[in-house]
């Protein structure tokens, strides 16, 4: 039985930040039904697909989880919501706060009617500022956090990481702030509203290191961790290719200024402890990288793990399906889909008592919108009228929709 076993959580987010926060809900055991529209989330139009509908975003961000479609605009559909809160344990989404209202989902008066409900509001920026109710996507957000300066710092051009980090870190973090919330409603037996903006997620995020000389009053330095800022913090080159390696501690560098006869260069005090190391990280960076393209890759993987030095070779994300220690531990999972054949996931990364759990299917839009509501105690007959007014979708009552503008997901 996996930790959140018996945990129900209504999921109404959409695109990245909220489905991947739910989807590790649903990985640890939680039962999440996913509220769509009747379009669908954007992703499931969102990179190649085998099944229109089901395209590559959406089977990374909703695994494992069930898709009731329902058409908030309608009073019906949203009297149908309601019935669903009323037996959820988590209520997730990703509106602008501004919105809610109209739809009866502003959390004073659910929570009100549902005290032990833990509502969790995906923001873009945390209320009461003055950029509460404005629209957040990754590229923004990276922009706004510091992590495109960060690049510009580094590299001299301003630009963004080449993975959604924003998205993919606040969605983690407000996993973790809902199982706080869920661990205090199991204390008190109230439950409550917790907020994760993904502005101050991302600000708190790179202020870990970066925030550096900023801790005191008056500063000590300006922010920014020089070591990982430094230009020649990267791949070294090899003579052969690149080469992730990592000296780190005093007696790593001493050790491979030894390997590449140079001990000089290992006693200058500049580079004798990690403080000056710190200071003079561009130079000794540069210094090693000099050393290191005499030599192939093989050489130093060889050379690194006999002097105990942190060492990896460049991997490819071509590479990583075979990879020997993913293969040996089982992290990817394998399903097969009757309408979509043969699938491939990456795994569940935490174990539970040694065991990986499983991946399951992500759900055809409104898969699930019958058996939801009439467990949810909607009549048989008042769930059809739902799906023939239009107000709900089944999965298979209704021709595939097109989105005209796939690029631009709703907010």
């Amino acid at each position: 039985m996996h930790p959140l076993h018996g945990i129900r959580v209504l999921d109404l987010s959409g695109v990245v930040f909220g489905p991947l926060a739910s989807q590790v809900l649903a990985d640890y055991g939680a039962e999440v039904i996913k509220i769509e529209p009747p379009e669908g989330d954007s992703t499931r139009r969102t990179g190649p697909a085998a099944e229109p509908g089901m395209a590559a975003i959406f089977l990374g961000t909703n695994r494992s989880k069930k898709s009731v479609v329902l058409d908030l605009k309608q009073p019906a559909a949203q009297a149908a919501l309601q019935a669903l809160v009323a037996q959820t344990d988590v209520f997730m989404h990703s509106m602008r706060p501004q919105k809610l209202a109209a739809l009866g989902i502003d959390p004073g008066p659910l929570l009100q009617r549902h005290p032990r409900l833990v509502y969790a509001g995906l923001h873009g920026f945390g209320q009461g500022g003055p950029y509460a109710g404005r629209p957040a996507y990754d590229d923004v957000v990276q922009g706004m956090s510091g992590l495109a300066a960060l690049m510009e710092r580094q590299t001299g051009e301003a630009r963004y990481l080449p993975t959604i980090a924003a998205d993919k870190t606040c969605a983690l973090v407000a996993a973790h702030a809902i199982l706080a919330a869920l661990l205090r409603r199991e204390r008190t037996g109230r439950g409550g509203f917790v907020e994760i903006p993904m502005f101050e997620s991302m600000v708190a995020f790179n202020f870990v290191e970066h925030f550096y000389g900023q801790h005191f009053d008056p500063p000590l330095s300006g922010p920014g961790y020089p070591r990982v800022l430094a230009p020649w913090r990267r791949p070294y080159r090899t003579a052969d290719g690149y080469v992730a390696m990592m000296p780190y501690t005093d007696a790593h560098w001493r050790r491979f200024f030894d390997e590449v006869g140079a001990p000089e260069i290992g006693a200058d005090p500049r580079f004798t402890d990690i403080a000056g190391r710190t200071s003079h990280i561009g130079e000794l960076l540069q210094i090693a990288g000099g050393f290191v393209a005499r030599h192939g890759t093989a050489h130093w993987l060889a050379a690194c793990e006999r002097l105990e030095i942190p060492a990896a070779p460049i991997m490819r994300l071509e590479d990583l399906p075979g990879d020997p220690h993913l293969a040996a531990t089982g992290f990817f999972a394998t399903l097969d889909d009757p309408g979509m054949g043969r699938l491939h996931f990456p795994g569940v990364p935490v174990r539970f008592d040694g065991v990986r759990p499983g991946v399951g299917m992500p759900p055809r839009l409104g898969e699930h919108t019958r058996g939801v509501l009439e467990a949810a105690g909607l009549a048989a007959g008042d769930v059809q009228a739902l799906i023939d007014s239009g107000a709900a979708r089944q999965h298979g009552t209704h021709p595939e929709t097109t989105d005209p503008n796939p690029e631009n997901p709703p907010t």
